[in-house]
């Protein structure tokens, strides 16, 4: 009998679904963008039911395109965008607002009002500095800007969630109002020692517990969907990941010591430290990677606000190109001895920095420095930042890294990836399965379903290898710079 396995990655720009076979393979994609809200304060939002929407829009064009009938599909893994934050009517699913996305800082002030005393206690608990990049504070934005939210919170009607619990509440019609680790661990009201909600946190930030999901293991049963009445039966959603863990699963980085990056619009480092919970004293946060199998695996990393994003910026925003395609021609054709620098603090900087308030620079220019100096600037930045993370996880684990795997469309870049190596000076293995966030909820459904086989299903991952060519001397004088750059962008705030 011939069955399917659906991904469902649900991306900061867009709703992705994966359809795969019972042996693995990807057999389709479809994408759905959804609109990027961008408010005159600089919020960034997007619409949940529209996102919803689009997700039945995927699946729909996945089975109508490849004759697959309903009965066929035997179960759907979820990632998701992280740390975006929602609150919607338990009782009639309706949003309460936008959700507020990863990437918008709205919730600066709440986070400068909160005591350096109990910033101490959040990242000794959750393994993660206080900023307004994660769930905690734009939760506490939604209550104190939101009357209707509030309201609901009175009348024990409230959900406060991520994208995850969004997803998993509409498609089984509000009977499952679940988490996974990996997302809790990403709140800042998940508490890594007891594996619980913490009271405290809770408190800290005004959030109602009993408004939070219920936390579960990410490879566990999460309520099973018709899709509206797509499916002719029930089909189990029995895998759940924010997106970057779940493209360390598909990646096959499952063993402690090995180690992801994912570019998208923003990107992540995820270094694999296995069952050991790392604290980092070199500006990373810790986080839970997933629970599956019935055991807890821990990572440390290091998260990037603007990468993708940079590229992006160049052609909405500057116009110098018309497709992400064109940036690895101009980069390679740019005169290599140009030492522009750009820092895209366009909503402040993440790991290592946290500096939510440093905006972007771009300097060391001179009248030679055009178009094509620029784009290159673009793109170094993102390898630059890269290594930032990188190294702060060497020191922060003690380990030896071997190797460093990539995924996400900016991996296509040959110009960027090549760089990258250099500056790691480690081999970079680029994932020829370009969507792995998906692919990792989709292998780990399929493995706690009994469809996979966890070994066969990772054998036949295929990666393009990049190494370190760039003499030392050239590598050491153009990281220095980049070093020089961050500093000079923070010399307006530190003043």
């Amino acid at each position: 009998m011939s069955g399917f396995i659906i991904g469902l990655d649900q991306s900061t720009q867009g709703t992705k679904g994966l359809l795969f076979d019972k042996e693995g393979h990807l057999i389709a994609r479809e994408d759905e963008p959804h609109e990027q809200k961008l408010g005159p304060q600089g919020h960034i939002s997007h619409d949940p039911n529209e996102i919803y929407g689009n997700v039945k829009k995927v699946v729909t064009r996945l089975l109508s395109k490849n004759g697959i009938r309903t009965g066929e599909v035997l179960g759907i893994g979820i990632s998701n965008q992280r740390e975006t934050t929602l609150a919607w009517d338990h009782q009639t699913g309706k949003p309460f607002c936008d959700a507020v996305v990863w990437q918008c800082a709205r919730a600066e002030k709440i986070c400068r009002q909160i005591s350096e005393e109990d910033g101490d206690y959040i990242r000794k608990h959750t393994g993660l500095r206080l900023s307004p990049y994660f769930p905690a504070s734009k939760m506490a934005w939604i209550l104190q800007n939101c009357t209707s939210a509030r309201e609901a919170a009175v009348r024990g009607k409230l959900c406060l969630g991520t994208m995850d619990s969004w997803l998993c509440f509409k498609m089984t019609e509000g009977v499952v109002f679940a988490t996974d680790y990996s997302n809790a661990s990403r709140t800042q009201l998940f508490d890594l020692h007891s594996l619980s909600w913490n009271d405290k946190l809770c408190q800290i930030f005004g959030v109602p517990k009993e408004a939070l999901a219920r936390v579960q293991a990410s490879d566990s049963l999460f309520g099973e969907t018709r899709l509206d009445g797509l499916f002719d039966r029930p089909v189990p959603i029995h895998a759940v990941m924010g997106d970057s863990h779940a493209a360390l699963f598909g990646q096959n980085c499952r063993q402690s010591g090995q180690m992801k990056v994912t570019y998208g619009t923003g990107s992540s480092l995820m270094l694999n430290t296995g069952g050991r919970l790392v604290e980092s004293e070199h500006g990373l946060v810790t986080s839970i990677a997933w629970k599956a199998g019935g055991r807890v695996e821990y990572v440390l990393e290091g998260n990037l606000n603007d990468t993708g994003a940079v590229v992006s910026w160049l052609k909405n925003g500057l116009g110098l190109i018309s497709s992400a395609a064109e940036t690895e021609k101009l980069a390679f054709s740019a005169n290599p001895e140009d030492m522009t620098y750009l820092v895209p603090a366009f909503s402040g900087l993440g790991a290592p920095y946290w500096k939510s308030q440093a905006r972007a620079l771009l300097l060391g220019m001179n009248r030679k420095t055009g178009r094509a100096e620029i784009v290159k600037a673009a793109l170094d930045c993102i390898a630059y930042q890269v290594t930032d993370i990188l190294l702060a996880a060497r020191q922060d684990s003690g380990m030896e890294l071997l190797q460093l795997r990539a995924d996400g469309g900016p991996t296509k870049n040959r110009y960027l990836m090549q760089l990258q190596s250099d500056m790691v000076k480690l081999p970079v293995l680029v994932s020829e399965t370009e969507e792995l966030s998906g692919a990792g909820a989709a292998y780990m459904a399929g493995i706690a379903l009994k469809i996979y086989d966890d070994r066969r299903i990772f054998a036949g991952l295929c990666h393009h290898t990049y190494r370190p060519q760039m003499r030392e001397r050239t590598q050491k004088e153009r990281y220095e710079g980049w070093k020089e750059a961050v500093r000079r962008a923070f010399q307006d705030i530190n003043t």
